[in-house]
């Protein structure tokens, strides 16, 4: 049986056969991606450059000797590839754990094929047991958990964490999210919400567990 870390390292590993020449290349956030990008290293001459998630990963490409491009300046991806804290069968995901998730939901929009890659402890059946992140505009925040509270959520805020964008994040706690996509329209639409967690309305178009690919059903 591979460790965790192993199972991530193999599927990091099988992502970089979808890295084709000439590519500029979306690039998560998280420990899974880490590995990504230290075998990318090894492709950068083949490569324009890649786009970046957050702070993190740029600091990472950098000492990489990868070259980080502007999203603005390079229109459309071809390859976006990131972790997930939770995968379900329908590759619908939890992002945010690291707190890039605003970030992460528009480098997905603009990439042709998201692919996520995971180990196989994030997959569930059942969105919802690993705490879903929401980041909100600082004065929002009460506002914002009183809503989520409405909504059968226990709100927790992560205090002391700062985005990359300088807002904040409430971890909503006790949900079984049996309806991704409506969940995710309902919390986008609190005015103070910049972003959820929630990626059910673009899903990861490949799934990769502990090196595999795994079927969507």
């Amino acid at each position: 049986m591979s460790t965790v870390d192993e199972q991530k390292r193999a599927s990091a590993l099988k992502a970089l056969e979808f890295v084709e020449d000439g590519m500029v290349v979306g690039v998560g956030t998280g420990s899974t991606v880490r590995h990504f990008i230290e075998g990318l290293a090894a492709l950068q001459d083949r490569i324009e450059g890649a786009v970046s998630s957050s702070e993190q990963s740029t600091a990472l490409l950098k000492q990489h000797g990868i070259r980080v491009l502007d999203l603005n300046a390079v229109g459309p991806l071809a390859l976006y590839v990131d972790g997930a804290d939770e995968c379900d069968p329908f590759n619908r995901l939890i992002k945010g754990g690291g707190g890039a998730l605003t970030r992460e939901k528009i480098i997905a929009e603009a990439s042709e094929r998201f692919i996520c890659i995971i180990d196989k402890a994030k997959n569930v059946e059942l969105l919802g047991r690993f705490p879903l992140p929401v980041e909100v505009i600082p004065m929002a925040r009460s506002l914002v958990g009183r809503k989520i509270v409405a909504l059968g959520g226990q709100p927790v805020w992560r205090e002391g964490v700062l985005t990359d964008n300088g807002n904040w994040i409430i971890d909503i706690h006790h949900l079984r999210i049996v309806d991704p996509l409506t969940l995710e329209r309902e919390l986008n639409q609190i005015p103070g919400v910049v972003a959820c967690g929630l990626f059910a309305r673009r899903t990861a178009d490949t799934v990769i567990s502990a090196g595999e690919l795994r079927k969507k059903r």
